[in-house]
């Protein structure tokens, strides 16, 4: 097992390298920059442009800002913000953690939902939970995620119209846009947390539904195939209990398929939630990742998408390690 580790860090390398080039190429094949949008501000002397320019080294060959570039990375450095003129790291670690909190929440609820509901469909089979099941699934299959944000905002405002028509409560019941409340910084840090908890919970189910209707289809299709196999069969045979039959015998082959997809995990941990975080205000690193598309600045660009490709390569190792753990029909030399 330590050989194989080995060897695959020696080749996620070759990998990276590639991978980083691309993105440098692509990047220096959108027209114009951005100190040529400076150049048309009548308050900044051609001069000053010039040196600034000088300064970040775009005023070198193409290859010659890749190699500079990469001894940066090599060394940590992620390069310099031209918007805030501050390090990449310093503008993109709010909005990573603040993604990160969001990624994680919505991936334990997704697990928390998606397994017990695709068990229950599979021992359930035909029955009206199941159909229930099945269609709330196709439903979350359906429905892009940001489109559902809008509609779970309009739904809480309706509630909260009607609570205080009838009962005089005119309060969300979940925040439906940032991250704290107006007092967040008079309270403790127990109340901080819930808090931003409270904020968190909206978004985070938006982000995991999709992601929960199709586990659970999956799980279900691959939970009744094991259920009706041979050694399940057999070990009912032997007088195994039902929990056991279904929550070792079957569910464990039945999840490995997923195992394999954690590799996706953690991009997602820093990828940020899409649209989501734009539509629900949420200060993560979408709305700053199209920021800086949007004013050219590449150096912020770059380091989401190096730090991403790292988690993706380093994800998908650790997937290749969980599936020799979960599955014995699988080893590594």
């Amino acid at each position: 097992m330590f050989v194989y580790i080995v060897k695959r860090l020696f080749q996620l390398i070759p990998t990276f390298i590639g991978a980083t080039m691309l993105m440098f190429l692509i990047s220096q094949l959108v027209p114009g920059d951005f100190f040529k949008a400076k150049e048309l501000e009548p308050n900044v002397r051609p001069e000053t442009i010039q040196r600034m320019r000088a300064e970040f080294g775009l005023d070198k060959p193409v290859y010659v800002q890749y190699v500079n570039w990469m001894k940066n990375l090599v060394t940590g450095n992620l390069g310099q913000s031209f918007v805030s003129n501050q390090p990449v790291w310093a503008r993109i670690a709010r909005p990573m953690r603040n993604s990160m909190y969001l990624a994680m929440l919505s991936i334990v609820l997704l697990w928390l939902v998606s397994i017990p509901a695709g068990v229950y469909s599979a021992v359930r089979q035909y029955s009206f939970g199941d159909q229930a099941v099945s269609v709330i699934s196709y439903l979350g299959l359906a429905t892009p995620n940001f489109f559902l944000a809008q509609v779970i905002i309009l739904t809480l405002f309706l509630v909260r119209t009607l609570t205080k028509d009838w009962f005089g409560f005119n309060q969300l019941i979940f925040p439906v846009a940032g991250m704290t409340s107006s007092n967040y910084l008079t309270m403790n840090a127990w109340g901080q947390f819930w808090d931003v908890m409270w904020h968190m919970f909206i978004p985070s189910l938006v982000v995991a539904t999709s992601g929960m209707a199709g586990f659970t289809r999956v799980l279900r299709a691959q939970m009744i195939e094991y259920l009706g196999s041979d050694f399940i069969r057999t070990a009912r045979a032997k007088g195994v209990g039902h929990g056991k039959v279904t929550y070792k015998h079957a569910l464990r082959p039945a999840i490995i398929p997923f195992v394999a997809g954690i590799g996706n995990l953690l991009p997602s941990l820093v990828g940020g939630a899409g649209l989501v975080e734009v539509v629900m205000s949420w200060p993560g690193i979408t709305p700053t990742f199209l920021a800086a598309l949007q004013s050219q600045d590449i150096y912020v660009v770059l380091g989401l998408l190096v730090i991403t490709t790292l988690l993706l390569m380093v994800g998908n190792l650790i997937s290749d390690l969980l599936l020799a753990a979960v599955d014995p029909r699988i080893r590594y030399n």
